[in-house]
């Protein structure tokens, strides 16, 4: 039963406390576009795509308006392209094809550009990953994704160590933007098909032919309510408050996805409850952790402070909605979250304690800018240590670097928008050069054999 509290409260989450349905995105499957013909594969590609979303941004725009609830971003996702392109054996067509539908159709991003290579690659796996530093210098607004490894897989280091060094690629490709290239692609480990969220979206091979699926947000939600209600409180009591606040977001992500799917005539999918921060004052999950009682994000008891959040957001969120998916839970990207990049500027956040915070918040070590001369075998083991944590802890993890050409730590790094900007963090001065040189894979680990 709605009564006026509860619409009065969902006001002033909206207008003070910057609560936003933070993407509407259209998965489309792309299967009917395979072709051994690229001309004929980009042509499929770019008339799916415009044909299924033409209506996403004017729909958006409509509920924006209907609701007063304000949608961040309209997006689509597809189809890994690996499978798509397998048979042309041109995945870059199928990006340029994607860019072109994307400026047609008016979203934001398209994401998709992805291999799920967790076991093993195949020749277009390959062609994908050789191909993404072109790929995402010539595009605008495709995103990539490479799932290099699973609970179920182990680790595929033979792709770790390609994807280190197409990170350094695509940071040379695009120096001119401070590697703004390297914003717009996500190394995983236990990728989920129904991630809503860039740059890690993809429209997964078991996911049908279209669906909507929609991220919300609401940082300074959460932290206003542990102001108001659990300022000093026992933790259970805060935990409760987030639970109670993270059901209420979850409600205004359901209203807006079941309205988006009715109007485009197209499934629902799943709402992603992911406190994803921006670098706006106010909305940030480092705040979050800070109200809780630490000094600054980063100290001891921060990874304490984030499992705790986390968790409560999770079960709030699932007694919203019998559809919740996708990630839902924290996000840490250092860049988008103004908490954190004070943390990180003043010393107190590093990428070890962010390593350690990845183990029980969503997804893991995110738009983080690092040295430009950092070698391709360092990034390529800070890839394998993330994804060690997420195949042994059965979860979701992933890495977003930005090698920012000419800088070096102290320095800071300007992206704009939702992407904010990221001081230069130290990695370690050490090589793992050998280590990734040994290729292979990673054997799965023992709670792999579960059925």
């Amino acid at each position: 039963m709605i009564n006026t509290s509860d619409i009065l409260q969902t006001v002033r989450m909206i207008a003070d406390e910057k609560l936003d349905i933070r993407t509407i995105t259209m998965g489309i499957s792309l299967y009917s576009c395979a072709d051994p013909d690229p001309e004929r594969m980009a042509a499929k590609i770019y008339d799916r795509i415009t044909k299924q979303a033409e209506n996403l941004v004017k729909t958006g725009e409509a509920l924006e308006r209907e609701y007063g609830i304000p949608i961040v971003n309209k997006r689509i996702s597809v189809t890994p392209v690996s499978l798509i392109s397998a048979a042309s054996g041109d995945p870059l067509r199928a990006a340029l094809a994607m860019d072109a539908a994307a400026r047609e159709t008016g979203v934001n991003f398209i994401g998709g550009y992805t291999a799920l290579v967790q076991k093993g690659m195949t020749a277009s796996d390959r062609k994908l990953i050789d191909s993404l530093p072109e790929a995402l210098s010539r595009t605008e607004r495709v995103c990539a994704s490479v799932n290099v490894a699973s609970t179920r897989a182990g680790i595929d280091m033979d792709a770790v160590r390609l994807c280190g060094t197409a990170v350094k690629a695509i940071a040379e490709a695009t120096k001119d933007t401070d590697a703004s290239g390297c914003m717009k692609l996500v190394i995983f480990s236990n990728a989920v098909e129904d991630n809503p969220f860039m740059a890690g979206a993809f429209h997964g091979p078991g996911e049908g032919d279209c669906c909507i699926n929609v991220g919300i947000s609401g940082p300074g939600v959460v932290k206003r309510a542990l102001e108001l209600e659990a300022r000093d409180a026992p933790f259970d009591q805060v935990a409760e408050t987030i639970k109670r606040t993270a059901f209420k977001i979850t409600r205004v992500g359901q209203l807006i996805a079941k309205e988006a799917s009715a109007r485009l005539g197209v499934p629902f999918g799943i709402v992603d409850l992911s406190l994803a921060p921006t670098p706006a004052m106010g909305d940030s999950v480092a705040h979050i952790l800070e109200e809780m009682g630490l000094e600054v994000c980063g100290c001891a008891g921060t990874t304490a402070a984030l499992a705790l959040l986390n968790d409560a957001v999770k079960k709030g969120g699932i007694m919203a909605s019998g559809h919740v998916g996708g990630l839902s839970g924290a996000f840490i990207p250092v860049s988008e979250d103004i908490g954190m990049i004070n943390a990180a500027a003043s010393g107190a956040l590093s990428i070890e304690k962010l390593e350690a915070m990845t183990c029980v918040c969503s997804v893991g070590l995110d738009m983080i800018a690092v040295p430009g001369d950092t070698s391709a075998s360092t990034i390529a083991a800070i890839i394998a240590d993330e994804a060690a944590i997420g195949m042994i802890n059965g979860k979701t993890t992933a890495v977003r670097l930005i090698p920012a050409p000419g800088k070096n730590v102290g320095d800071e790094v300007e992206f704009g928008g939702l992407f904010g900007r990221a001081p230069v963090m130290r990695v370690s001065p050490y090589s793992a050069e050998r280590f990734i040189a040994r290729g292979g894979r990673i054997p799965a680990p023992l709670q792999s054999l579960r059925n």
